[in-house]
């Protein structure tokens, strides 16, 4: 009989296996939908729609900051996601390895340039 490690004496990694990441997950997308809130609220109180009312918003450090955090937020989502992605389908161990890498490293350089874009205004 070939073990296929299916059921109830499938070997699991550790305690609360992928716990941590499906709560980060969470946590992540409720930071995001409280920062497309305060957005769609100073979209729609404000007055001033030209580039210099939304420079002048984003010119703020809080808004930087949450902006900042939110950014690193979706970025941190996007790895879970893409991880647990090239994880399931992508089988050829140097493959997904290859895959992941080269996920890490967009959202690397995303995040970099993501800050750098946030602080130049």
């Amino acid at each position: 009989m070939a073990n296929n490690n299916v059921g109830p004496k499938r070997r699991v990694v550790g305690a609360h296996y992928g716990l941590k990441d499906w709560l980060a997950q969470r946590v992540t997308a409720v930071v995001m939908v409280l920062y497309t809130a305060i957005l769609l609220i100073a979209f729609l109180s404000g007055q001033n729609f030209t580039y210099e009312g939304w420079a002048g918003l984003f010119a703020q450090q809080w808004f930087k900051l949450i902006s900042a955090v939110t950014l690193f937020g979706l970025f941190y989502h996007a790895w879970v996601g893409m991880r647990d992605i090239w994880m399931d389908y992508v089988k050829a161990v140097g493959l997904r390895l290859t895959l992941q890498i080269a996920t890490m490293l967009w959202l690397i350089a995303c995040a970099v340039w993501s800050v750098q874009i946030l602080w130049s205004v």
